[in-house]
């Protein structure tokens, strides 16, 4: 770490020691008179006071946050805990994380910053608010992502990192078995949709514990896992994500279950009988497809999606190149008020072909990044990545915590790729001293 940045370090942490002080009186001062807004000062107080200590605590602590659909605010202000999370903990990440980054992720930021590019000729085509605050708001689920997975696992953190991400899951999974045993007692074996800890439609829950699923699977050797503790929580979540019925969470799963099997170059290699549990994955969703398009019910979620498909198509031709805007549902310019369950379509409406082609560049270019990396590190990230690019052809991508928690696996995994090159240029250059005679 060069001789600057320590000294920018060492300044933005002794400036947060005062502002946190200055908080605190401030926050004395009001306590008689609005008790609400001292305790939030007095919480900022905390957070500045806690980074000053400890950098990386802040974005170690906000990753199982990140799981939170729950929303807060009141009608002004309506966001999710995890956007909030993910902001809280930007902040801290992006000023104190080490320097410099590394190429690989400074690759895959830039081309976040391509598609920010591309998208934002829509948002000065379309000039509403709800256009520039979800471009803000795209930014944030990659590139603040990116962020606080760096900072987290280039601190070293990124082993606990995984391991709070995990336990949300596993409280997910809790919450699931919990909503389903009840309803199958009473006979009733449809999808279930998790009510505890917080209500949760099945296309979250499912999604949610199939990426959980992915990242005990993989478990590189830089989570310092024992394997028997992996193996208990892999039967958790791949059950709960195939009690959900979520389609999405079980095509996902598949596509990265056989691409590992199949691939060449990976840490280590897995036992091809998973190719039995893909085969079986596929034919079930495919049963379930066929039974839904022979009902002859419209407003199953099947046809549905076909529906909507062709109306997402109709409002991208009114604007083939730039897209009708960002959140264009939102908006009572169109008929059509549904967020397209299509990655591309969605873009395409929203961005248009320009937009599209960067989308794809952005996800291409990432997963060729990760892909020539050491596959102690890129794999995961990868597949990762992969995961949700499948779940994301029949369900919503751009929503908070699904399209957050992919890009801060992947700058988790960047960040410990980083630190263990660090470690290993160290090592070399303390043996070379101790050569010298």
């Amino acid at each position: 770490m060069s001789t600057a940045w320590q000294f920018r370090e060492w300044a933005v942490r002794v400036l947060g020691v005062f502002v946190a002080v200055g908080l605190v009186v401030v926050a004395g001062l009001m306590v008689p008179r609005q008790p609400i807004v001292s305790m939030a000062i007095a919480g900022g107080a905390l957070a500045l006071g806690l980074t000053s200590l400890d950098p990386i605590a802040i974005p170690t602590v906000a990753v199982p946050a990140m799981l939170v659909i729950e929303r807060v605010g009141g009608a002004g202000v309506n966001l999710s805990i995890s956007d909030v999370a993910l902001a809280v903990a930007f902040v801290p990440a992006v000023l104190l994380c080490h320097r410099p980054v590394s190429r690989e992720f400074a690759t895959i930021v830039g081309l976040n910053g391509l598609y920010q590019f591309a998208t934002l000729l829509t948002v000065v085509v379309n000039p509403y608010l709800a256009n520039l605050v979800e471009w803000f708001h795209a930014w944030l689920l990659v590139s603040g992502a990116l962020f606080v997975g760096w900072a987290v696992g280039r601190g070293g953190r990124g082993p606990l990192a995984i391991k709070l991400l995990l336990a949300a899951s596993v409280v997910i999974g809790i919450g699931t078995l919990a909503t389903a045993l009840p309803e199958y007692a009473r006979g009733h074996f449809g999808p279930v949709y998790p009510t505890w800890p917080f209500a949760m439609h099945k296309n979250f829950a499912g999604p949610m514990l199939a990426l959980a699923a992915v990242l005990v699977y993989l478990r590189p050797t830089w989570f310092g896992w024992r394997t028997h503790h992996s193996h208990w929580l892999l039967a958790l979540f791949l059950v709960t994500a195939a009690i959900t019925q979520s389609r999405q969470a079980m095509l996902g799963l598949a596509v990265v279950f056989f691409l590992v099997v199949v691939r060449r170059r990976v840490d280590r290699r897995r036992s091809r009988m998973v190719l039995i549990v893909v085969a079986t994955v596929l034919g079930t969703v495919g049963v379930m497809v066929q039974d839904q398009l022979q009902s002859g019910n419209r407003f199953n979620s099947t046809l549905q999606r076909l529906n909507w498909f062709s109306e997402a198509i109709e409002v991208w031709l009114t604007d083939p190149w730039v897209g009708v805007g960002l959140r264009w549902w939102y908006t009572d310019r169109f008929d059509t008020l549904f967020q397209p369950p299509n990655a591309e379509l969605e873009v395409l409406t929203s961005a248009g072909v320009i937009g599209l082609i960067a989308f794809l560049a952005m996800f291409g270019g990432s997963m060729l990044v990760l892909r020539r990396m050491d596959p102690a590190y890129g794999l995961l990230p990868l597949m990762v990545l992969v995961c949700r690019l499948a779940q994301a052809q029949f369900d919503l991508f751009w929503v908070a915590v699904s399209g957050s928690v992919p890009w801060l696996i992947t700058g988790l995994a960047l960040g410990a790729h980083a630190l263990a090159r660090s470690e290993q240029e160290r090592a070399r250059r303390l043996a070379n001293v101790r050569a010298r005679p």
